[in-house]
């Protein structure tokens, strides 16, 4: 909990802004905490939230909320080989607990000590940490909707806190190309219906770090 509390500001502005993202876009309180409860995901809460307001088809939104938290399933993936042996209850309870923070900090924990053993108590303890920060603030955004002004600029500062997690995954040239080319396509169709240019950007960052590492590793054994 200690090492997660340095990002304690970033969280709390970026759950704040995704509880009045939810109410100002015409969810009710009670929907609004429903869904930051359940969803647990400002990201995809956000992107999903324009599509809701303007009744867009259902499989669009699924399709939308599915495509910007597939980080997660690589998350998920990664975690498997140090939560493999806590039972199927355990582990669903700590996928739910997933954050980007968490992960980010987990994964240099085991970098720095890859013996370390109380792996599964650090990251229980990091990500209840931010799971408490993220729905106090959350739900402060929900009730206080109507009295926090959008000019505060509360979605820049949460999306500061992200970039200094991101950069550090940036060191290998596939991930690096996979951003750059996911940036390229996302501002391209930032104008394009039912955020698709967002599921584009993303798709096609997947595509092109897979396909970059595949070519490295074929040059490699060659």
């Amino acid at each position: 909990m200690r090492e997660l509390l340095p990002a304690a500001p970033g969280v709390f502005a970026w759950g704040l802004v995704t509880g009045v993202a939810m109410v100002k876009a015409g969810l009710s309180i009670e929907y609004a905490l429903i869904m930051t409860f359940l969803a647990y995901a400002g990201s995809a809460q956000l992107a999903a939230l324009p599509l809701l307001v303007t009744v867009a088809p259902l499989w669009v939104v699924a399709l939308t909320a599915i495509a910007v938290n597939l980080r997660f399933v690589v998350y998920s993936a990664a975690m498997l080989p140090h939560l493999r042996h806590l039972p199927p209850s355990a582990r669903v309870g700590l996928g739910y607990l997933i954050g980007d923070i968490g992960f980010a900090k987990f994964s240099a924990l085991l970098e720095r000590e890859p013996n370390y053993p109380h792996r599964v108590a650090y990251f229980a303890g990091g990500a209840s940490c931010n799971w408490v920060l993220w729905q106090a603030s959350s739900v402060i955004g929900i009730l206080a909707a109507t009295t926090i002004p959008v000019e505060w600029g509360l979605a820049l500062a949460g999306t500061l806190v992200l970039i200094p997690l991101l950069v550090p995954f940036c060191r290998d040239r596939p991930a690096l190309a996979g951003v750059c080319v996911a940036s390229v396509v996302a501002i391209v169709g930032h104008g394009w219906p039912l955020r698709l240019g967002l599921v584009a950007g993303i798709v096609a960052g997947m595509l092109t770090a897979l396909s970059l590492e595949r070519l490295l590793q074929r040059e490699s054994a060659a």
